[in-house]
């Protein structure tokens, strides 16, 4: 059991740390453009979920961020 505890407070801490610097990362848009804010921010959001729904692993959060930049970038239209 305190190795499963372990690890969840690992993923919260990495969760954590994703969380702060997307906060931080975003005040860096004030200067773009509405589609390129969208961008940035699905980026963001899909990068979080597919290390959520991936348990962390390299593939997901990339492909997440892919996956979320691309629907940011369509929401524009």
């Amino acid at each position: 059991m305190n190795k499963l505890n372990t690890i969840h407070t690992m993923q919260r801490h990495a969760l954590s740390a994703v969380a702060a610097a997307m906060l931080l990362g975003l005040s860096a848009c004030s200067g773009m453009s509405t589609r390129d804010q969208n961008t940035a921010v699905g980026a963001g959001i899909g990068a979080v979920g597919g290390a959520v729904l991936t348990g962390g692993s390299t593939a997901g959060t990339v492909g997440g961020a892919a996956v979320g930049g691309i629907i940011g970038h369509e929401v524009s239209h």
